[in-house]
């Protein structure tokens, strides 16, 4: 993309901001020479690696990149046969350590982390942990190295150091004794052309035996090193030469090591610098509150809640604006000076260049910028001097290029179209350039004062106002935008609130043409009535967000109803199909008795009979199913007919919820009415409803005649136990209910009810219920062998 749109967006100033987060210089070079693409697939992967880059330094922490230096110079010298420096060593080996520990941070699994886009890199990393380890025990820095880099090292400086012990104990013998201390200008010991010397007086410098290396400023004193140590210190010298010799050694033997592995280090450093820029990316992502934008290829932008990166989080008013796809391409906006609209231009230029980077935008979740060609910026003054243009010809220029330079994939932000020169040329041409855009369906952006710009949008397809909003009151700009309406300069309103005398204000008024007059007027009554539609659209919307939310739960409740009323229904239907098929058991078993009992006697029985027994038990349970189900409210499917002559007013059952409402609407021509039950209408087909009160309750008297066969049914079926474990209080106390009366039927004297040790609410519960119950005479809990506190016996009358 071109720079001039770069540097007229400020997204160098963006750039200044990443830097700090990047930990190389190379990646710092990278950032500052940061550049838009205009590929799509590039910008989704640029994209997508910020964002997984952001993921894992949220789970796993920053990324364990250190500061190393570029080793391509070492390279190309190593690759030639030149031998390295210990700095430039030391240098490689913190590349070989930091790939070491990104090769890690990268292996450390987290749940739910993935990282495909920055896989590629970290893949490449090499590892020559041997190297790494070798470089760092020899070379403790740039000019050091370890005694025990090599044996031949330690045995040189283990010499070194003794004859230097030696020297010392020499020359404190010459400094302490009582031979030379006339001799002696200071008992010090200095070093000079590395060699061990004492100061002495100019006087004696015949008298005493040695070698003179250097004298005094003043020429008192001579530093002469003692005959006696000249020897200690020409082996010392010659041990310091081997030393150099050794370390020359080691350099080599490193030079050639990493001029077998120089690919794989030029590698590995730029993968180390990409994801350094990377990671500087989703740092400063977390830093502004950025989010990553959804992209588009088909010039669509929609920016919610956009704040211009370079202003104050605390000041900065957040803006939502949209332009392009097939709504409008070009976006006019207008309103007073300083009200926000080169602020608006700025922030969705700087928004795409960034988003094309591989930037995240400080904006709100489900923003959308489209991926351009290339973005050109007409902004600002740019007269010269030099150049002998005026404001107007530098603006015009810039146009120009524009133009000659944009594709129908361009973003064109244009400020103050056609401004500089007469008001009603300058709006011919700012309309002419407008137009010429539209019709290729360029995405335009631009900005004006001129009421004929506006008329021209509001009577052109594709183009639409905007304002920026103006509180006169206080005479400052909300910085607002809102789309749909022109905005005003509000000249007049500001001056007289700066003190602008009335007198002139009025008659400038006077100069206005009528026609200009009506249109700022029709200008404010639009305003006023977008803000109060605005206004009612907010308060529909949070009404509906309300009812939606009530509705939902009054669903929720229900499906839940409906779940347990499965639920218990299931229970009984499967209690039911236990009794049957035990009586049925039982009644072949006493049949078979019967018979055998009939051929022993030599007595003829009436099969028929039998068989009617054994119809009449199967009649017996199915009464009872049917009973349970009457009590429990369930009515078998059957299918209705449509009501005829629904009235309002009417009480129905909706069948499909199986509740109870009443009518409120005439049926419709689909044969629908509204049933308000309780506080939600609903819309149901007369189908689906039948005309029924809630029923009042009702006491279930015993079927008479039945009451010996349902004594026997109880009497087969009946267990001596009950198990409450795992029920809610009100369905154990229910279940208990229920089989103290079927034990009491069946004739049982002692039951057992389980209820758990648990919390005690379920025993205490048990313990109320029994304490009034008819049937009951006495009850205690269990003991050793019973079950204990988990269970309670009852004695039955």
């Amino acid at each position: 993309m071109n720079n001039k749109a770069i540097y007229k967006l400020e997204f160098n100033k963006v750039r200044e901001m990443i830097v700090p987060y990047a930990v190389t210089d190379e990646a710092k070079d990278i950032i500052n020479r940061l550049q838009p693409t205009p590929i799509p697939s590039e910008v989704y992967r640029l994209q997508n690696e910020t964002l997984d880059a952001l993921n894992m330094s949220i789970k796993k922490g920053k990324p364990p990149i250190n500061k190393v230096l570029e080793i391509q110079t070492a390279t190309k010298r190593v690759q030639i046969g030149a031998i390295l420096s210990a700095a430039e060593i030391l240098n490689v080996g913190k590349v070989l350590k930091t790939s070491r520990l990104l090769k890690k941070y990268s292996k450390e699994e987290v749940q739910g982390l993935t990282f495909e886009t920055l896989i590629p890199y970290f893949e490449v990393l090499a590892l020559y942990p041997e190297l790494e380890h070798e470089i760092s025990r020899c070379i403790l820095g740039p000019n050091e190295f370890s005694d025990e880099a090599t044996p031949t090292l330690s045995s040189i400086r283990k010499q070194k150091a003794r004859l230097h012990n030696q020297v010392r104990e020499t020359i404190q013998n010459i400094l302490h004794g009582q031979t030379y201390k006339d001799m002696l200008q200071e008992a010090v010991v200095t070093i000079r052309e590395g060699r061990y010397c004492v100061p002495i007086k100019v006087e004696y410098k015949s008298a005493f035996k040695g070698i003179v290396h250097d004298q005094s400023q003043t020429g008192a004193t001579v530093f002469m090193e003692p005959a006696s140590v000249v020897e200690m210190n020409n082996k010392i010298r010659g041990l310091m030469s081997q030393e150099e010799e050794e370390i020359e050694v080691i350099l080599s033997k490193f030079s050639d090591s990493i001029a077998e592995i120089i690919e794989e280090l030029n590698i590995t450093f730029e993968a180390i610098c990409k994801l350094d820029v990377i990671f500087a990316k989703s740092e400063f992502a977390i830093k502004i509150n950025a989010r990553t934008p959804n992209l588009n290829e088909r010039g669509y932008v929609n920016i919610k809640g956009g704040r211009h990166p370079l202003l104050s989080p605390s000041d900065v008013v957040p803006i939502d604006v949209y332009v392009g796809g097939d709504d409008f391409t070009t976006l006019l906006i207008t309103g007073p000076n300083t009200g926000g609209k080169t602020v608006t231009l700025k922030t969705i230029g700087l928004f795409t260049i960034m988003a094309q980077c591989g930037l995240q935008i400080p904006a709100k979740e489900g923003s959308e910028l489209a991926i351009f060609d290339d973005v050109f910026a007409g902004l600002g003054d740019e007269q010269s001097i030099e150049q002998s243009l005026s404001t107007f010809s530098a603006h015009m220029k810039n146009i120009v290029q524009i133009l000659e330079k944009m594709t129908t994939n361009s973003l064109v932000l244009l400020d103050e179209l056609g401004s500089g020169t007469d008001p009603i040329e300058g709006a011919a041409l700012a309309m002419s350039i407008l137009e010429h855009l539209r019709k290729q369906k360029i995405c335009t952006i631009a900005t004006t004062h001129y009421s004929e710009l506006k008329l021209y949008a509001l009577s052109t397809n594709g183009v639409e106002n905007a304002a920026c909003e103006f509180d006169i009151k206080s005479l400052r700009p909300t910085y607002k935008l809102l789309i749909g309406i022109p905005g005003k300069s509000n000249a007049f309103a500001i001056s007289q609130k700066l003190g602008f005398p009335t007198h002139l204000i009025e008659d400038a008024k006077v100069f206005l043409e009528k026609e200009n007059i009506k249109m700022e007027d029709i200008l404010v009554e639009l305003e006023y009535s977008k803000k109060t539609a605005q206004i009612e659209k907010e308060n529909a919307l949070k009404f509906r967000q309300e009812t939606e939310t009530l509705k939902e739960e009054i669903k929720q409740q229900r499906q839940k109803l409906e779940k347990s009323r499965q639920k218990i229904l299931k229970r009984a239907e499967d209690k039911a199909q236990e009794i049957l098929r035990n009586v049925e058991m039982e009644t072949e078993q006493i049949l078979k008795e019967v018979r055998q009992a009939a051929r022993q006697a030599q007595v003829t029985i009436d099969e028929n009979a039998l068989q009617d027994v054994k119809k009449k038990t199967k009649d017996i349970i199915s009464g009872q199913k049917e009973l349970m189900h009457k009590q429990m409210g369930i009515s078998p499917n059957k299918k209705k007919k449509a009501l005829q002559d629904v009235k309002v007013g009417e009480q129905v059952l909706v069948l499909t919820y199986n509740q109870y409402g009443t009518v409120t609407t005439e049926p419709n021509n689909n044969g629908e009415v509204i049933v308000q039950m309780g506080i939600l209408p609903l819309t149901v087909h007369v189908s689906d409803i039948e005309r029924s009160k809630p029923p009042k309750e009702k006491v279930t008297k015993p079927i008479i005649g039945a009451k010996q066969s349902n004594r026997m049914s109880k009497a087969i079926s009946i267990r001596p136990e009950v198990d409450l474990r795992g029920m809610m209080v009100d369905e154990a106390m229910t279940a208990v209910d229920k089989y103290l009366d079927d034990a009491y039927l069946s004739g049982l004297k002692q039951v057992t009810i389980i209820h758990g040790k648990g919390t005690g609410v379920l025993r205490e519960a048990v313990t109320n219920m029994l304490r009034k119950h008819p049937h009951v005479v006495s009850y205690r809990l269990g003991k050793y062998g019973e079950g204990e506190n988990g269970v309670t016996i009852v004695e039955i009358k």
